[in-house]
């Protein structure tokens, strides 16, 4: 497959067509106190629900809703769930407020126009939205206001981070703070600067863990994602990472940041020089970064979006301390079994023998790495790990590792009854069987990987 150059970003094409480049901006995660999610796996009985409403690369007059249980394989919720009445919808940033109702904040206009306004529209449900108003942001010779990003801060405080630019230099942006002045979010307080950041940073995304905020940021200039800390939301901030500090390239934008259920970060931004939609995860406090991994499903369709996280009731949930075997769901004469120490698909009947129904049964007990997870012991004590991404039994040596490989989060399943068990310390890989052996493989987005990573619990063969 051929690559595509590097695009041009939005300043670079503005100037050089007196136009504006690709797309504004969008952040997200889950923008009531951002980082409060919780750390921890869900109970049994409910999922984690992330939900993003991004505009689409090829309509910036509507958005579509997509939700997923692990932050990485996203399904449609509905496409097409907001239309404004007028004008366009970009960058719309979503949560959910104290009131019950869900809120979309969004840019108003194409790159093109002139955009001294940003959108908000409610919903009950994430798929039917009603406008509620346009609101013309009070900065003196405002040209353009883009990617409005909802922040609840400690205090319960909702704020709005946008970024604005004035005539004359239209394309150097400035992130700006406004703050709700009623529980209805009709009344904004004066636009105020982020200090620190300055000038030429766009799409400014923040999450707060304790008393520290932390920022990311594009640079226009170099087009790589910057990062900077602060006390305070509207700063002082000090820019501390900049160029390529995180492996993630250049010609990126759009960072929107979640907690995931291990404690872990995820970022994804938007990759407009190539059209991909990355994401990357961090396990120390945003230090050190994996390799950018395309989003599936809607990488190269959706842009610029926001990401909110929710614990909902629903999910699945099985007794613990019981011994079960367990079913693949679309090879139903085949299950689970232990073979020298390696974890199989056999078929099992009731005229199987007794060492194969033995081997066919195990014990679930709590997640040795998250008591919310979930673990699972063969008949010798032995408990069912990844190494080298091959399911197998190993004795617990009682180490961090050990623990994180041989937990596993429960998430829906592709038919009633059915589980798909998700790697604790590799988010979005799963479970699934090929050529009959379990493997834990990284998430294709697809109906056929679902169908192969879903087992059914069943009542014990031995």
């Amino acid at each position: 497959m051929s690559t595509r150059p590097p695009t041009p970003s939005r300043r670079t094409l503005l100037r050089a067509m007196a136009a504006l480049p690709a797309s504004a901006v969008l952040l997200g995660e889950l923008p009531g106190l951002a980082g409060t999610a919780l750390a921890a796996a869900p109970a049994g009985g409910s999922a984690t629900r992330y939900t993003i409403v991004p505009f689409l690369n090829s309509n910036d007059g509507t958005v579509n809703v997509y939700q997923s249980d692990d932050a990485t394989d996203f399904r449609l919720l509905k496409s097409s769930a907001y239309t404004p009445p007028s004008n366009r919808i970009r960058d719309a940033s979503v949560f959910k407020h104290t009131d019950g109702y869900y809120y979309l904040t969004y840019t108003t206009h194409t790159w093109q126009d002139v955009s001294t306004t940003i959108g908000f529209a409610r919903s009950s449900d994430r798929a039917n939205w009603t406008f509620l108003y346009d609101y013309t942001v009070p900065i003196t010779n405002l040209s353009r206001a883009w990617a409005p990003e909802w922040f609840v801060d400690g205090d319960g405080s909702v704020n709005v981070i946008v970024s604005c630019s004035v005539a004359g230099d239209e394309w150097t942006f400035t992130p700006y703070r406004l703050k709700a002045t009623n529980s209805a979010l009709t009344a904004w307080s004066s636009p105020v600067a982020l200090s620190g950041i300055g000038s030429n940073h766009i799409d400014t995304y923040i999450v707060r863990t304790g008393s520290k905020y932390h920022a990311f940021t594009k640079n226009e200039t170099t087009k790589y994602i910057e990062y900077a800390t602060a006390s305070s939301l509207t700063g002082t901030y000090t820019i501390s990472r900049t160029g390529d500090w995180a492996g993630w390239g250049s010609y990126r934008e759009g960072p929107s940041v979640i907690q995931l259920d291990n404690g872990g970060w995820r970022i994804f931004f938007d990759g407009y020089g190539d059209g991909t939609y990355y994401y990357s995860d961090s396990y120390d406090t945003f230090a050190t970064w994996s390799a950018p991994t395309s989003l599936p499903v809607v990488s190269g369709t959706a842009r610029h979006f926001t990401v909110i996280k929710e614990t909902v009731s629903g999910g699945p949930s099985l007794a613990k301390n019981v011994t079960r075997s367990f079913q693949s769901a679309n090879y139903s004469t085949r299950y689970w079994q232990s073979q020298s120490s390696l974890l199989n698909l056999p078929v099992v009947t009731a005229s199987s023998a007794a060492a194969e129904k033995s081997a066919s049964t195990f014990t679930v007990v709590a997640g040795l790495a998250d008591a919310n997870g979930y673990s699972f012991r063969d008949s010798s004590g032995n408990y069912l790990r990844h190494w080298d991404f091959r399911a197998r039994f190993d004795a617990n040596d009682g180490t961090s590792t050990f623990a994180k490989d041989a937990t596993f989060i429960a998430r829906t399943g592709s038919s009633s009854g059915a589980i798909r068990w998700e790697s604790y310390n590799y988010p979005g890989y799963y479970l699934r069987h090929y050529n009959y052996q379990l493997r834990v493989e990284r998430t294709a987005g697809t109906d056929l990987f679902r169908q192969d990573s879903s087992f059914v619990p069943v009542g014990a063969w031995g």
